[in-house]
């Protein structure tokens, strides 16, 4: 059994410090392949860095919403030469209003160039969205998108939205932070994505699992849980129990969803 986490931040400095004990603890997992997502030119190097280091790392480089406003006038030369370097993919990219003081034009101004890049390379994107379901929608049925698919990560939108987001080539992927009490609404959301389109992801070092379901249990200086990247397998039991689905066919299906969208050559 093989376990594919479609979405995670390895380079994240929470998680740097203790890099050779997590990976450590990664290796001893059955986890095959890991999307390491960066969100913006200054952990590019860092992403790039653990894809040379551990081969369970598939690197993705993007500008996440959250830091737009610290581009350089270089931004879109320094993203294309990282993705000449390597096989990868194009994200964390996306749109976001929840966020205080957000500058909703220039996210949609890079959010449309990064599609468009990833359209025009053949690229799997993951995309981040929170209340920007919209004009998210509006986009993607405007502008040029992977022909391969893009992945919706914590997919949080409305069930009503996923079947069209599918027939524009919709991934979705399940967090472990969907196991908690608070989550019911996302949980029941995800008994109308189709298993052909279901992916599992950690979000490490975000969205850390119940306690009672964490494996790998971690906390930051001040105390606060933090996810360790080895907790995929936990991830995949709570989906499997929460869709009525063995481990293993689900594993299984898993694998097959997440090779047909990161293909990459």
């Amino acid at each position: 059994m093989r376990l594919y986490d479609a979405h995670n931040h390895l380079q994240d400095r929470r998680l740097k410090a203790r890099l050779p004990a997590i990976m450590a603890a990664v290796q001893e997992e059955p986890i095959a392949r890991m999307v390491v997502n960066g969100a913006c030119e200054e952990d590019w190097p860092e992403v790039l860095e653990l894809a040379r280091q551990f081969p369970q790392v598939l690197p993705s480089f993007g500008y996440h919403p959250w830091y737009v406003k610290q581009r350089t006038a270089q931004w879109q030369s320094t993203l294309a030469g990282f993705l000449d370097q390597v096989p990868s993919a194009i994200g964390e990219i996306g749109l976001d209003r929840w966020i205080k003081d957000y500058d909703w034009p220039l996210q949609e101004e890079m959010f449309v160039w990064q599609l468009r890049l990833a359209a025009e390379r053949a690229l799997p994107v993951s995309i981040h969205c929170l209340k920007a379901w919209g004009p998210l929608l509006e986009i993607l049925q405007r502008e040029p998108r992977p022909p391969g698919g893009f992945l919706l990560h914590s997919y949080g939108g409305a069930p009503e939205l996923i079947p069209g987001l599918v027939k524009l080539g919709a991934y979705f992927s399940l967090p472990g932070y969907f196991a908690k009490e608070r989550k019911g609404r996302q949980r029941e959301t995800f008994r109308r994505v189709p298993l052909e389109r279901l992916l599992i992801e950690t979000d490490a070092p975000d969205q850390p699992l119940p306690e009672e379901r964490n494996r790998f249990p971690m906390f930051d200086e001040g105390g606060k849980a933090v996810n360790h990247p080895a907790n995929l397998r936990a991830v995949y039991e709570f989906a499997a129990e929460w869709l009525g689905v063995p481990m293993e066919t689900l594993a299984a299906r898993i694998e097959v969803n997440f090779l047909r969208l990161f293909a990459l050559k």
